[in-house]
């Protein structure tokens, strides 16, 4: 009896203690306000609501000390342009797909996707364990001033949107696309006319025919966007984007002058933003490709002609960035070679058993 009572006295004793000591840690912390900066429209409620996820987590774990307002793109600065804030000083953080900014160096694209590239699992694989995270921060650290934590991934996209079929190469001359990155060099080369638009200046895009075809993301957040309306061929698979990693990017010298533990929630919530974003993505395409069907458009696979032109031209692409610039070197070299180890590893067990299910579901 008198054992129970020591033990029933300690554990409610070890308990006040734990609610005592936690507001007082939090209570001791300062009051810090930040401003992130998304390259997203409030409409894609995936890809925003993931930031305001990260955002209201940040505050619920600080009890309301840290506070991250989120501003949807254009309302501090236009979505192509966030990395620029946040690398000023604009606003201490940014939410952002960082192939946005290939044309100020083609290193960045890597961190979110390049032709040919990881698949999700790959991708975590690569970031998380590999090495992924500091070779690429090294690189961001240098040329921006800024850290980037991942912050989310649609998995594989789609190829995109187009009014007219594409059945050859020589459908693809000429064809005014709204492309990124690499993918947007790799297609010019094959007669393409990339166009590089930030998600709220898509579809009046296409419906005004300053463009003929995009490609965004996938059948949730495309659905969304209403392209079904304007273009009735979807395609797929997006082989520019076999995964789209997101990140949260911060200004070094605001990161830095955050307290530890402010820090170290940070990491966390951008890691369930990340699981987050990834997750329903994998949940929502699933329904929303068969709305689309349903209600006509015409789903499309790009022919093996098309994605074997494409393959040979992004390796000269390749190619010859690797042998211009040092900082996209030492990534590819690294990332592709992780991909190899990988795509063995998962032809093993991971695609055949893919491969399996969908062939015995079609019986």
């Amino acid at each position: 009896m008198e054992r129970r009572s020591f033990l029933k006295k300690s554990a409610v004793g070890a308990a006040a203690a734990t609610t005592v000591a936690a507001p007082a840690i939090v209570g001791a912390q300062p009051a810090v306000r930040w401003r992130m900066a998304s390259s997203f429209p409030k409409s894609l409620d995936t890809l925003f609501g993931g930031a305001e996820l990260l955002a209201r987590r940040v505050g619920e774990m600080t009890g309301g000390k840290f506070q991250i307002s989120v501003h949807a793109a254009g309302e501090i600065v236009p979505g192509l342009q966030v990395l620029d804030a946040v690398q000023q000083g604009t606003v201490e953080m940014g939410h952002t797909a960082l192939y946005y900014f290939y044309g100020k160096d083609p290193s960045w694209a890597v961190a979110t996707a390049i032709p040919f590239g990881l698949n999700t699992r790959q991708y975590n694989a690569w970031w998380h364990q590999l090495g992924g995270d500091k070779i690429f921060n090294e690189f961001a650290n240098k040329a921006a001033g800024i850290d980037a934590i991942l912050c989310g991934n649609t998995g594989a996209q789609m190829g995109g949107w187009f009014r007219k079929e594409i059945n050859t190469l020589e459908d693809l001359k000429g064809l005014k696309f709204r492309v990124a990155g690499f993918a947007g060099e790799v297609l010019s080369r094959m007669g393409v006319v990339p166009q590089q638009l930030a998600g709220g200046d898509v579809y009046p895009a296409l419906e005004k025919g300053t463009i003929d075809a995009t490609e965004w993301v996938g059948p949730y957040d495309d659905e969304k966007l209403g392209f079904a309306k304007v273009a009735k061929f979807y395609y797929y698979p997006g082989w520019w984007e076999g995964s789209a990693a997101f990140h949260g990017i911060i200004n070094q010298k605001a990161h830095a002058a955050l307290p530890p533990e402010y820090r170290a929630v940070l990491a966390a919530a951008c890691e369930e933003c990340y699981s987050y974003v990834t997750s329903r993505y994998d949940a929502f395409n699933a329904q929303a490709i068969k709305r689309l069907v349903g209600s006509g458009t015409q789903l499309k696979a790009f022919s093996r002609p098309i994605m074997d032109a494409c393959y040979k031209v992004t390796q000269e692409v390749y190619a010859e960035t690797t042998a211009k610039n040092a900082s996209f070197k030492r990534l590819h070299d690294h990332y592709f070679g992780v991909q190899r180890d990988l795509v063995s590893w998962f032809r093993v067990t991971e695609n055949t058993f893919d491969d399996f299910m969908a062939t015995s579901q079609r019986r």
